[in-house]
């Protein structure tokens, strides 16, 4: 597929609509497509950012009237000759031009095979390309935002920044080889270590900013957790206003995590309802508890619901760690990018005189009483403002992988300039940083064949 310059076509839009729009691209894309238009004008003849309406025939048989819209070489979305031509979306009337394009020359599209060619064209580079398969999937408003960002080429603006100054280091160490002799010191070592730092912050930045990227483009992940019974499935139904998980008075059943999604004012959060927490000698309750304790290791909000009743007769919420040594002898450690909402449930039903604690938020889940202030509550532990910016944003662990090895390089390097080490190995180092840079745009050389079938397999036939 990487070499292949043929004529390729497929579907650009998703089945079911009024319309469809189907996309062709190649040397023969204008040629392929004259054989089965009928306008007024061929589209060979056509200039490029063209409409020109007309039919699709098979001999003297009508498909459908259409509008083919013309693009030229270097001047479209893969930098060849395209056609984009916009029908009604009946399936049959789909199939067949489909059919007519590939009798008249065309070949039907991989996966991603239109975007991986704009990459090779140099329309895009890599991590723009990846972003036009995160704008398609993204189900928030953040993760719009921040596939936007990417796609238009704000987060290549910052690598390649980072990128020219490395290149500027290294260029002064190894112009030092051609003066050797006479010891000269083109890069003052104290101002290189300065630059050196201040790149590393920006990196130390963006690879940092990896966990708030991550989970707004696959979903905020937030554990409900509490003993049984405490109305933790209740919960997950009021906040989804349908019947999701089964509610029950018996003790333990739900014994495996219940995972639904809601948007809550543009970040999309994935809740799961997990078993209670209590000691059992039942196995398969107990399964359903130690898939809660992995819950909560890999959640980035802990909703931890407690019963009023209990809280009015302790005085206080209980903590969740302590509980959780106390009930299973584990230790629960919240990593520092983890959030736990202590949430006071069956408020409605708390005895006289009761009152909340300082630090809780109140609810009944089974009245919908304080479910908006719950969600105000969870909305506001995620920071978007930066998203919305148009700051860098990494959402892409291949990314994350390459800055962590950007970091490693980086550090050793200024670790061997405080040792003293002379400049060709420090430029080697340099080097090393720029290339694990590089690769994140496959900025310098085409990425390798296997990685570039990685990524471009996820995509959908029309990209």
């Amino acid at each position: 597929m990487i070499a292949d310059h043929d004529t390729i076509v497929a579907p650009a839009t998703a089945p079911g609509g009024a319309l469809a729009v189907i996309r062709v691209s190649g040397d023969d894309a204008l040629k392929v497509c004259d054989r089965v238009f009928r306008g007024r004008t061929p589209l060979s003849d056509t200039p490029g950012h063209t409409l020109r309406y007309g039919r699709i025939a098979d001999g003297e048989r009508i498909i459908d009237d259409v509008v083919a819209a013309v693009f030229r070489a270097p001047h479209s979305y893969t930098g060849e000759d395209s056609v984009e031509i916009s029908c009604h979306g009946s399936s049959y009337i789909v199939s067949e031009i489909l059919r007519l394009l590939l009798a008249a020359g065309a070949r039907t599209a991989e996966p991603g095979e239109f975007t991986i060619r704009a990459y090779l064209a140099g329309r895009i580079d890599l991590s723009q390309a990846e972003a036009v398969a995160d704008l398609i999937a993204s189900s928030s408003r953040a993760a719009h935002a921040m596939a936007s960002t990417q796609m238009r080429g704000g987060y290549s603006q910052k690598l390649e920044s980072l990128r020219d100054k490395l290149l500027q280091l290294t260029s002064l160490l190894e112009l030092e080889l051609d003066f050797s002799e006479e010891e000269v010191e083109f890069a003052d070592r104290g101002e290189l270590r300065e630059t050196m730092q201040r790149i590393e912050a920006e990196i130390e930045r963006l690879r940092s900013s990896f966990a708030l990227g991550n989970a707004l483009k696959t979903g905020v992940a937030v554990a409900i957790v509490g003993a049984p019974n405490v109305g933790k499935s209740t919960l997950l139904n009021r906040l989804l206003n349908e019947e999701r998980a089964m509610v029950s008075e018996i003790a333990g059943t739900t014994r495996d995590v219940i995972e639904e999604s809601i948007d809550i004012e543009g970040v999309r959060f994935r809740f799961l309802d997990t078993a209670g927490l209590r000691a059992t000698d039942d196995r398969l309750e107990r399964m359903g508890i130690e898939r809660t304790l992995e819950s909560l290791r890999r959640a980035r909000i802990i909703l931890h619901l407690v019963d009023a009743a209990r809280v009015a007769e302790a005085g206080h919420c209980p903590d969740l760690v302590q509980t959780v040594r106390e009930e299973f002898g584990e230790d629960f450690v919240p990593d520092g990018g983890q959030r736990i909402l202590k949430v006071v449930n069956k408020t409605d039903t708390a005895p006289a005189g009761f009152r909340l604690p300082e630090d809780a938020i109140g609810i009944s889940a089974k009245r919908g009483e304080g479910i908006a202030e719950l969600c105000r509550a969870l909305r506001d532990t995620v920071d978007t403002g930066a998203v919305y910016h148009g700051d860098a944003v990494v959402s892409n662990s291949r990314h994350y992988e390459a800055l962590t090895g950007a970091r490693t390089a980086l550090r050793r390097a200024l670790e061997e300039l405080d040792e003293g080490l002379p400049g060709d190995l420090l430029s080697e180092e340099i080097r090393e940083v720029i290339r694990h840079l590089g690769s994140i745009t496959g900025r310098g050389a085409i990425a390798p064949d296997e990685v570039l079938e990685h990524i471009f397999s996820k995509f959908c036939i029309g990209k």
